[in-house]
C-alpha cells in the first residue's frame, strides 16, 4: 500500500508590521508555491535588535492580522533570541519563501538541505515597504 504523501509545506517569515499589499502579495505568492502556507511572525523583541526600533504594532497585533489572512494555514510567533533555525526545525517546511528584501539567514541552506529557498518578487517596493508607511505616519 503506498504511504499517503505529506502536503508541500510552504514557509515565509517577517515582521509584517503595518500589513500592506507588498506584505499580502509576498504570501500569496509564497502560498503558490505549496500546499499549505506557515508563517512565522517575528517577535518585537528580535525586530528591535535587527532593526534598531520596534515595530509600529505590537507582535500579537501582527500575529492576529496575518492570522486572519485566507491563504494562511497556521501563523505563530518567532521564537524569542537568535536561533532561528530551531523553528524551522519544527515546522518542516518544504520550502522557504524570502522576500525579495530578505537574505538568507546564515546556515540555514547547510542546516535543511532538502529545503528548498525561494526568492519573491517586489509587489511595488516603490509605493508598499513599511518603512515608506511609517513616514507616513510620522
Amino acid at each position: 500500500m503506498a504511504q499517503p504523501t505529506r502536503e508541500t509545506r510552504v514557509l515565509a517569515c517577517g515582521t509584517f508590521d503595518l500589513l500592506h499589499p507588498g506584505h499580502e502579495s509576498f504570501l500569496q505568492q509564497a502560498a503558490a508555491l505549496g500546499d499549505e502556507l506557515w508563517v512565522v511572525v517575528a517577535r518585537d523583541q528580535n525586530v528591535e535588535r535587527l532593526k534598531g526600533r520596534l515595530p509600529a504594532q505590537p507582535e500579537t497585533k501582527r500575529l492576529a492580522t496575518v492570522s486572519s489572512l485566507s491563504v494562511v494555514k497556521q501563523a505563530q510567533l518567532g521564537l524569542p533570541g537568535k536561533d532561528f533555525l530551531k523553528i524551522i526545525e519544527q515546522i518542516g517546511p518544504d520550502v522557504i519563501a524570502l522576500g525579495y528584501d530578505q537574505r538568507v539567514p546564515t546556515g540555514l541552506a547547510a542546516a535543511f538541505p532538502s529545503c528548498r529557498l525561494v526568492t519573491l518578487d517586489a509587489h511595488e517596493p516603490q509605493r508598499f515597504k513599511t518603512s515608506l508607511l511609517r513616514q507616513d505616519d510620522s
